[in-house]
């Protein structure tokens, strides 16, 4: 074996004999010597050769995933300072901050750019495919996967009116009225169509989900407003999908037909119907697959998202509302991916979740004002402030017009602050943005883009800083902090099933009557075929004390004080103290002693015997009571009354058969019965009133002892 340095020389000379035969074939051609020009280009070409580069710079190779996370660095660091400063948290939301900061960075971007008077090329966007594709659905996901059911369920009706009709109100009054504005001389707006402000009134008019989430959950308003004005922000994109894409049509066209008004009519409903049937669809599929995944733990979050976002996109491909697919997968896949997976992957899944919606709400903040700033814009005064001043008034009346229809079919009615709160939380955002960025590039599109940014910052600033304000002052309701215990959990169930039976006892086919249904056919088929193992079948108590168990396990190490309970073994070492006082058993004498033993002895022999069954219509009474003689009597008085008249009617029927000459004698025969029944009746008469002194008797006699025993104990 050779040493290494001998290796080393070895391998130097191997090298320094290949650059010599390759020198040397650069020189000669076979045995031909070169000629003076081709030496001289092979020497010139030697020395052009570079040396083997150290340290080399190309940016250009990843620029783009570079500058991707130097914005989501940017996002996460605006996010922790601005829970670093709670005075500020308390004042301004987190999505004005994130606004201001989108401002300043779109602001330095242009400043440092010297072609940015030229092109606007350098200056990041928020264009249509980034929010809809990429920064939209982790937003939605996290929404409709943790969707509160019950509230979501319970006030569907409300929710799908403010939705669908609210949003149609909205968008034909804000387009109706700013046609109107249009025609006035001193705005200068003749160009403006009707068509036109009518898709400006059907982009403007939906309230946006991601504003609505930003500033919902930092005033913690009650359950029942946050889901009525989030289940409305999250419903109304079927509608503005279909009123975007059938105006944009007739604006090109420039005529609208009956026909179209119908075709339009049948593709909302195509649109919101097909959606929900594509997020069902991958929904059962995605829970299906998680049943399998029993010896493969790691993957199993990942169905979840792929499920999920593939759900979106296929609604997206066929221009259905993505929106609503989304939330219909969520929903439909949880209970059974949760009964599928384990521990782990549903944290991995929850904190994953929570995350990628937080950044992506942050970066649509940051790069809604970095747009703002990179324009253009075209400003007009009166379009501006008659398209803010509508944008309230619109939403003032549906929400009072609408409550007043459906506060006659609500049994917990929307009260005044309800309504106020519902109307003053009906922010847009950046879903508006995104639909006037996809219109054609014209004037109009620059005028209709500074509007809808100049109502977005109104709704986002004034509205969601006075809104917490509003909400203290009003004595608005709260959300409670605490989480849902066992015992309300059998009483809500105890209340669902009274209720369902109520509905049936009525013939009323109600809520909780298809509700009951929906339970009894998804715990018979669905969880067989979706939930593997003994999971199918385990009762919805259990399954809710488990889940109460994981999510308790989940708090103590977060809050980091699971290290801090005591084990087992030092519980056992624990000795209690003694510090409760025994209860002084009070003597009595012997005399009651075997007074008291005779009673448990007399009692506890009438236990052994059989004991009648329960009816409601025969109720066992107290001997004792007062008033057991008169309840007695009432009732044999009344019994006999019955019998007297009936035995009158027949009287009557005699007489008038007597009358014709059928059955003479009859009627002496029922006068003698009715003359019987007299007599028994002031017979139990008389003997009630001996039963009622006597059991009085009785009474005064064991109450006289009962006060006698007590003299002698004390």
């Amino acid at each position: 074996m050779a040493s290494p340095g001998v290796r080393v020389l070895l391998l130097l000379v191997l090298v320094s004999s290949a650059h010599g035969d390759a020198s040397g074939i650069n020189r000669t051609r076979g045995n031909r010597t070169l000629t003076p020009e081709e030496e001289e280009d092979s020497q010139q070409h030697h020395n052009n050769t570079k040396a083997f580069p150290v340290l080399s710079f190309n940016f250009e190779h990843v620029r783009k995933p570079f500058e991707i996370s130097l914005w989501i660095l940017l996002a996460l660091l605006m996010k922790l300072g601005f829970h670093l400063i709670p005075r500020v948290s308390h004042i301004v939301p987190e999505s004005c901050l994130l606004i201001v900061v989108g401002l300043l960075v779109g602001g330095v971007i242009k400043a440092l750019d010297s072609d940015a008077s030229d092109t606007n090329s350098s200056v990041p966007v928020l264009n249509t495919k980034l929010f809809f594709l990429y920064l939209l659905p982790p937003i939605i996901l996290d929404a409709g996967y943790f969707l509160p059911i019950r509230h979501f369920t319970e006030n569907l009706g409300t929710i799908l009116m403010f939705a669908v009709v609210g949003t149609l109100w909205n968008a034909f009054f804000i387009g109706g009225m700013m046609y109107g504005v249009c025609q006035i001389e001193a705005a200068q707006l003749g160009d403006v169509d009707l068509l036109s402000c009518l898709l400006f009134g059907s982009i403007i008019s939906a309230v946006d989900p991601v504003a609505v989430l930003a500033v919902f959950e930092e005033i913690h308003i009650n359950e029942l407003l946050y889901i009525l004005v989030f289940g409305e922000s999250l419903l109304n994109d079927a509608v503005t999908v279909v009123l975007y894409h059938l105006f944009e049509e007739f604006s090109h066209a420039g005529t609208v037909t009956i026909t179209d008004a119908f075709l339009g009519v049948i593709c909302f409903f195509v649109v919101s119907l097909g959606g929900v049937m594509i997020g069902l669809i991958y929904g059962i599929v995605g829970a299906f697959t998680s049943r399998f995944t029993l010896h493969s733990r790691v993957i199993e979050p990942l169905f979840v998202f792929l499920y999920s976002y593939m759900a979106y996109l296929s609604a997206e491909v066929f221009h259905l509302s993505g929106i609503m697919s989304l939330i219909a997968c969520g929903v439909a896949m949880r209970p059974y991916v949760e009964a599928n997976i384990s521990h782990k992957s549903y944290t991995t899944i929850k904190y994953f979740m929570k995350m990628w919606s937080s950044v992506s709400e942050t970066l649509i903040f940051i790069f809604l004002g970095v747009s703002t700033v990179a324009g253009p814009h075209v400003w007009n005064w009166t379009f501006v402030i008659f398209t803010v001043i509508l944008c309230l008034v619109s939403r003032v009346l549906g929400v009072v017009g609408l409550t007043f229809i459906i506060n006659k079919f609500r049994i917990v009615k929307l009260t005044k602050k309800d309504q106020f709160i519902v109307a003053y939380g009906g922010l847009r955002g950046a879903i508006a943005f995104s639909l006037g960025f996809l219109l054609t590039d014209t004037h109009m599109k620059t005028m209709f883009l500074t509007a809808i940014i100049t109502v977005i910052f109104f709704t986002v600033f004034v509205q969601g800083m006075t809104i917490r304000p509003l909400v203290e002052l009003l004595a608005v309701k709260k959300k409670k902090e605490t989480k849902r215990s066992i015992n309300e959990e059998i009483h809500t169930q105890f209340l669902d099933h009274l209720l369902t039976g109520i509905e049936d006892v009525c013939g009323h086919y109600g809520h909780h009557h298809w509700k009951d249904k929906l339970n009894r056919f998804n715990k018979t088929y669905v969880k067989k075929c979706l939930i593997s193992g003994e999971r199918s079948t385990e009762p919805q108590l259990i399954s809710f004390y488990n889940k109460m168990e994981l999510r308790q396990a989940m708090m103590l190490v977060e809050s980091g004080s699971l290290a801090v309970l005591p084990s087992l073994t030092s519980m056992q070492n624990i000795q209690p103290r003694d510090t409760v006082k025994q209860r002084v058993i009070p003597s009595i004498s012997k005399r009651r002693e075997e007074e008291i033993r005779k009673m448990l002895r007399s009692n506890l022999q009438k236990t052994r015997q059989r004991l009648r069954s329960y009816s409601r219509h025969d109720l066992m009474m107290d001997p004792f009571e007062e008033d057991l003689s008169e309840v007695k009597f009432r009732k044999q008085r009344v019994e006999m009354g019955r019998r007297v008249r009936l035995t009158e009617t027949h009287l009557n029927v005699h007489n008038s058969l007597s009358f014709k000459g059928i059955n003479p004698q009859s009627n002496k025969n029922t006068q003698n019965k009715i003359k019987i029944y007299r007599k028994k009746l002031k017979n139990r008469q008389h003997n009630t009133q001996n039963d009622t002194k006597k059991s009085y008797t009785k009474k005064n006699a064991f109450t006289s002892n009962t006060q006698n025993d007590n003299k002698d104990t004390k």
